[in-house]
C-alpha cells in the first residue's frame, strides 16, 4: 500500500478585475457585478464542465462552516454574505468570489500533483482573464494585499508529519524552508495550528519568481521533507519498533471502542493510525481515513444530525461515526 506523506496539492491564484474597486473598497452593487462578470466568463469557456454557484448568504452558518473544514473556502469567505463559491471541475477547481480579492482561483489534487494542479488552474485563470484583470507591467497581478502581487500564486502541499513532530524536528525544517522563501502553517493555513500532525508547506514571495519556479522550488523541498520524514519513521522503528507499533495500534484500538471523542483526540488517533497504515501494521483504505477526517469534523457532524448538539453529544456522536466507519473496513 503506497503511503500517504503528501494528502493533498493546492494552487490558489489571486486575481481582481481592473475596473471595479478591491473588496475593502466596493460600493452597493458592485459585489453582484463581479459576481455576474465571474459566471458570464465561466459559462462561455470550453473544457471547465458546467459552473456550480453558490452564495454565501444562501448558506447556514454551520454550511459555511463545514465548507471551511473542507477547504473549499477561507474563514473569511465564510464571514461575508456577499461572497460566493464557484465549483468547476467535478470538484477539483474552486473560485471564491468577493473574499480579500474578487476571485481565489483554487485548484485541489490528492498526493504531491502541484504541476497537474496549476495546469487547472491556469485552465480557469485563462477563462476568467476575458473579464479584464488589474495587471501592472512591473508589479504583475494587482492584490489587495501586497504580498499576494506579482504572480498572485500561493502553491501549498498538505504534508502528515508524525515522525517528525514526535522527534521534535519540525522546528529546524521550519527554518530551513524560510531560507528559501517557503513556510509551514497548519491545517488551515495562515494562524492555524497543525491538528493532526499536518502542515502546509507553501511558497511566501510571489513576487520576482513565475509559477513555474515556485512550483519546482516547492515540489523539490516536499520531497526533501518527505524523504526527512521516512528518515524519521525509520528512526522510530530502530529505536523502539515494538514500543511504536504498540503505541499506534492502541490508537486504533481506541477509535474502533470509544464511546466519546473530542475533535482533539481525534485528530491525534487518526494520524496514530495513518502512520500505523504506512508503517504496514494495519490494512485501511487511505479513502476511509480522508473521508474520516472530514465527517468527523464539527460542521459536519451538525449537518448530518440536523440540530444543534452539545460538545458532549457531538463528541459521543463523533465517536458512533468512527466505529461505523471502521468496522465497514475491519
Amino acid at each position: 500500500m503506497p503511503e500517504t506523506i503528501a494528502l493533498t496539492s493546492r494552487i490558489r491564484l489571486a486575481r481582481n478585475y481592473e475596473d471595479i474597486p478591491f473588496p475593502p473598497r466596493m460600493g452597493e452593487g458592485m459585489a453582484q457585478k463581479v459576481l455576474d462578470r465571474t459566471m458570464q466568463s465561466l459559462n462561455g469557456a470550453s473544457g471547465l464542465g458546467a459552473a456550480h454557484m453558490v452564495r454565501m448568504a444562501e448558506l447556514s452558518q454551520s454550511a459555511r462552516e463545514e465548507l471551511v473544514e473542507q477547504h473549499r473556502i477561507s474563514p473569511e469567505l465564510s464571514r461575508k454574505d456577499d461572497g460566493a463559491l464557484v465549483e468547476l471541475m467535478q470538484g477539483s477547481v474552486y473560485v471564491m468570489v468577493n473574499e480579500e480579492d474578487h476571485l481565489r482561483i483554487q485548484a485541489i489534487l490528492p498526493g504531491l500533483s502541484l504541476g497537474e494542479a496549476l495546469d487547472l488552474a491556469n485552465r480557469t485563470d485563462d477563462a476568467l482573464e476575458k473579464g479584464g484583470y488589474a495587471f501592472d507591467d512591473r508589479y504583475g497581478y494587482l492584490t489587495a494585499c501586497p504580498t499576494n502581487a506579482g504572480t498572485g500564486m500561493r502553491a501549498s502541499v498538505m504534508l502528515h508529519l508524525p515522525a517528525l513532530t514526535l522527534l521534535s524536528q519540525i522546528g529546524p525544517i521550519i527554518r530551513t524552508v524560510s531560507r528559501i522563501g517557503l513556510t509551514v502553517r497548519g491545517i488551515y493555513g495562515e494562524g492555524s495550528q497543525a491538528n493532526g500532525n499536518m502542515y502546509q508547506l507553501s511558497n511566501q514571495v510571489t513576487l520576482g519568481r513565475n509559477e513555474s519556479e515556485i512550483v519546482h522550488a516547492l515540489d523539490e523541498a516536499a520531497l526533501q521533507v518527505m524523504q526527512r520524514e521516512r528518515e524519521a519513521r525509520a528512526s522510530m522503528l530502530d529505536r523502539n519498533a515494538l514500543g511504536t507499533e504498540d503505541r499506534l495500534l492502541r490508537s486504533y484500538g481506541i477509535l474502533c471502542n470509544a464511546r466519546r471523542m473530542t475533535l482533539r483526540e481525534f485528530m491525534q488517533r487518526i494520524s496514530d493510525l495513518r502512520l500505523a497504515m504506512d508503517l504496514g501494521f494495519v490494512e485501511v483504505d487511505p479513502k476511509t481515513l480522508d473521508d474520516l477526517m472530514l465527517e468527523a469534523q464539527p460542521a459536519a457532524i451538525l449537518r448530518r444530525e440536523g440540530k444543534p448538539l452539545s460538545d458532549e453529544e457531538q463528541n459521543a456522536k463523533r465517536a458512533d461515526l468512527v466505529r461505523a466507519a471502521l468496522e465497514a473496513v475491519g
